[in-house]
């Protein structure tokens, strides 16, 4: 795992990066809806960004029964996503995206500012 130096990285929120355009598809509210009708209980999913990978960044996807405060909440047909003020900046311009194929189901991140990513999917470098 990769340690980045906090000046690499402004926490503060920018009125730009505050309303940044991350988006929820379809398929991904449909998805955490249904991992919380399964489990009983409202879930979000928490997508981070953390260093480390082989490409230098990481996708981190967790599913959470609240949001911090200073999370940024992307809502869908009653479904949330949360993303933290720090992963914020890296995920700009992003959809979550949930994708069921042969090889497996997961939830992915079209990012535009990725300039490249492993063949995980899961890595990615700007």
């Amino acid at each position: 795992m990769h340690i980045y130096e906090a000046a690499e990285f402004s926490t503060a929120l920018s009125p730009a990066l505050a309303t940044a355009d991350v988006t929820l598809s379809e398929q991904a509210a449909r998805r955490i809806q249904s991992i919380g009708a399964a489990e009983g209980r409202p879930v979000m999913l928490r997508v981070a960004v953390d260093g480390g990978g082989c490409s230098g960044f990481q996708y981190r996807f967790d599913l959470v029964e609240s949001a911090q405060d200073d999370d940024l909440r992307i809502e869908r047909d009653g479904a949330v996503a949360l993303v933290d003020d720090v992963s914020l900046a890296l995920l700009k311009g992003s959809e979550i995206d949930f994708v069921d194929e042969l090889a497996g189901a997961e939830f992915r991140v079209r990012n535009p500012n990725a300039r490249s990513s492993c063949g995980c999917g899961v890595s990615f470098s700007i």
